[in-house]
């Protein structure tokens, strides 16, 4: 028997790359001989880079760069086999590099996952895939821009300072000093969400609130990302304003396709095609997934999904694991889903659950299959 899991991680508990390896220990109590493949699978957020790794190989790289307030932090990325790096924008600009007190998207920049960028660059990385989940930044990806080279200057011919607030400063956009390796260099961007730059769905109206920003400031911020697609079309002939996914991470979606020449993926579509993700559902006999929380939004482009819609398309039976299932759930029965399991065996706290993750993921993967062994 052939058996695929191909799980996303469980946020704040296991890796992708753990929840596989404990699944994968209930099925061998079961059927020790079971022919398990795993692709741990990431859509571009927490965990990436080492989901990215797990399933391909090669080497993560650390090094030291800016956080989101400009302070020294170690950070990492990967490098592929073949050369390609693997980035998380949130290893240097993430939102948990800082304090609740400290989040502030006028000043927060993502100038350290430019630097991430530049030395994936200069180690002879010609293409770059970027995830861009959980950024504490809202300034439309200038902090970025600026470590490649470019400078983005007021009415006196000044650098503006970094962060959101002073995107309404920008008057014109020096590209002169641009590192020659970023118009070498291929840049994918692994994204989730499609919201536009601006606007009710926008970066600011949507996002700017968990960075730290009150409602007046959204409106502030909202503006000022609208006044820097002005000026990026003005200097780059390129619009970036309705760009669907533009407004990830505080805009940085936008940014790297202007300022990087990126072109925006869904994040799991990437890993699907790094990992020939489709060959091996289609190779397989049953197929396991599993996320920490499933719920009605799953449908809405998550891993978990995305598998189920490979598993559906190749008849293949698709069962999936969960620390707690949300509202809607049962909806994805109808999208590709066979069986849908919460590990919680019994009342526990959300601590206990996680501390016990490794035991209750392999004990109901062992109870799935005793009760499948009937019919195998």
């Amino acid at each position: 028997m052939k058996i695929l899991i191909a799980p996303d991680s469980f946020k704040d508990c296991l890796e992708a790359a753990d929840v596989a390896r404990y699944l994968g220990e209930g099925i061998r109590r079961v059927i020790p001989d079971a022919e398990i493949r795993s692709i741990p699978v990431a859509d571009g957020g927490e965990g990436f880079v080492q989901t990215m790794l797990s399933a391909l190989g090669g080497e993560r790289v650390q090094l030291a760069v800016c956080d989101p307030l400009m302070r020294q932090v170690e950070a990492f990325y990967g490098v592929l086999p073949d050369g390609t790096a693997v980035i998380e924008m949130a290893a240097a600009s993430g939102i948990e590099h800082l304090t609740a007190n400290e989040r502030n998207p006028l000043i927060t920049t993502t100038f350290g996952t430019g630097q991430l960028m530049m030395d994936a660059m200069e180690r002879g990385c010609r293409k770059i895939i970027i995830g861009i989940g959980g950024s504490a930044t809202n300034d439309g990806g200038i902090g970025m821009a600026q470590a490649l080279g470019y400078r983005f200057l007021d009415k006196k011919g000044l650098e503006v300072p970094p962060g959101g607030g002073a995107l309404n400063e920008i008057e014109s956009i020096d590209f002169t000093n641009i590192d020659p390796l970023v118009g070498e260099t291929a840049v994918w961007i692994a994204c989730d969400v499609n919201n536009p730059l601006t606007g009710p769905r926008g970066a600011s109206a949507v996002y700017g609130p968990q960075k730290g920003a009150t409602p007046e400031l959204v409106e502030r911020l909202d503006a000022n990302l609208g006044h820097l697609a002005t000026v990026i079309k003005k200097y780059l002939n390129i619009d970036v304003l309705d760009l669907p996914g533009g407004g990830a991470a505080g805009g940085l979606g936008a940014g790297l396709v202007a300022f990087a020449g990126g072109r925006l993926q869904a994040g799991f579509d990437i890993v699907k095609e790094q990992t020939h993700l489709e060959e091996a559902v289609r190779q397989a006999d049953i197929v396991l997934t599993g996320e920490g929380k499933m719920d009605g939004q799953t449908k809405q482009g998550k891993t978990p999904w995305g598998v189920a819609q490979l598993a559906q398309k190749h008849g293949k039976p698709l069962f999936a694991f969960a620390g707690f299932l949300g509202d809607g759930y049962r909806e994805l029965y109808d999208e590709g889903f066979t069986s849908i399991f919460a590990l919680p065996n019994g009342p526990a706290s959300l601590d206990a659950c996680i501390a016990n993750a490794p035991v209750l993921l392999a004990d109901s993967a062992e109870q799935l299959f005793r009760a499948l062994k009937i019919s195998l």
